[in-house]
């Protein structure tokens, strides 16, 4: 698109303009002039800031990286409770406060349609890279502690998840239970297992060392 840049200020009379993604900005020499500024082009679409559009490609990224999202709201919670929350999610999942825009735009540019409408209020999203089991486990238990946190709506493997589903998932038992009980169950199995060929083992040995004796036995009888 070309027009004249509305920069009123710059020397350059700016009259090419970039599109990048869903953003239009100015040249460099006229943006640097206004780094935080965001100015309307004719069609009425909002200019963002470099730092905008970065924030977009980064939360795209994050979408695309992980295999499941969970939005939440977060009014009331403090920069401690917010610190606390990340800790107990784990190093798998990155806990992030975003802009709605911004990650309405990125989700989509990730091609997920899950967040649409629920994009409101405080948000912010589990990008979820581990198992999500665990995440919505670690949500569930500081929802509890901190009501001021709610659980919105999410997106796992290419499906939308409800409030409910993520509650859901919440009450499952985690993959690595599973795997305990599945392995304590073999070592079991496999306890009973030896028990029963042991048994065998000395009942074969028993019919073996009486099986002389009666050959013997019958051998003086004749």
């Amino acid at each position: 698109m070309n027009s004249r840049c509305p920069h009123s200020g710059c020397r350059l009379s700016c009259l090419v303009r970039l599109r990048v993604g869903a953003f239009f900005i100015a040249c460099n020499k006229c943006f640097e002039a206004l780094p935080a500024t965001l100015q309307e082009s004719e069609e009425g679409t909002t200019m963002a800031t470099q730092e905008k559009i970065a924030a977009v490609s980064e939360l795209k990224e994050l979408f695309e990286a992980s295999n499941a999202v969970i939005l939440t709201e977060y009014r009331g919670l403090t920069v401690a409770q917010l610190k606390e929350l990340r800790r107990a999610l784990g190093a798998e999942t990155e806990y992030a406060v975003v802009k709605n825009t911004l990650a309405a735009i990125a989700a989509k540019e990730a091609g997920i349609d899950a967040f649409e409408g629920h994009l409101q209020g405080p948000s912010a999203l589990a990008f979820i890279k581990g198992d999500l089991i665990d995440a919505a486990k670690g949500l569930r238990d500081f929802a509890k502690a901190n009501p001021q946190l709610i659980v919105k709506n999410g997106y796992y493997e290419g499906a939308a998840l409800s409030e409910d589903d993520v509650k859901r998932y919440a009450d499952l038992e985690s993959r690595e239970v599973l795997l305990s009980k599945v392995a304590g169950g073999a070592k079991a199995t496999i306890a009973r297992i030896a028990q029963v060929v042991d048994a065998l083992r000395v009942k074969l040995e028993e019919q073996e060392g009486a099986a002389p004796a009666a050959a013997e036995e019958a051998s003086e009888e004749a």
